[in-house]
């Protein structure tokens, strides 16, 4: 079963423009109460090994619990819906701090209610 902050492994497939695409880690961002029904689609935000430092994207350090093998900016501006039968492995889990921080850049995006 995905966690929220679970670290996933996908296939994007070949980019149009500046979007995000191929093979790459990402961040499962749906909610847990979400995740707990076996959801058919579920919302991710791709990693970039690229840091670009844009206000759009969240850094995240590798270390033991998250599976990532080098600095990675989680591209927030990047939020799509996939089919859970294109997720792969799970990695890790970024924690509940870096997955706010996601959240929190995806609700400025969005201009949601704070």
């Amino acid at each position: 079963m995905l966690t929220s902050g679970d670290v996933v492994e996908l296939d994007l497939g070949p980019p149009q423009g500046r979007e995000a695409g191929f093979s790459r880690p990402a961040v499962v961002v749906t909610a847990q109460r979400i995740l707990d029904g076996s959801p058919l689609v579920v919302q991710v935000v791709p990693l970039t090994s690229t840091i670009r430092a844009f206000y759009s994207e969240v850094l995240v350090e590798p270390d033991a619990t998250n599976g990532l093998d080098n600095p990675s900016a989680a591209q927030c501006q990047h939020l799509r819906a996939l089919s859970t039968g294109r997720l792969g492995n799970v990695r890790g889990n970024v924690g509940a701090a870096v997955l706010s921080q996601v959240r929190e850049v995806i609700a400025l995006l969005l201009d949601l209610p704070g």
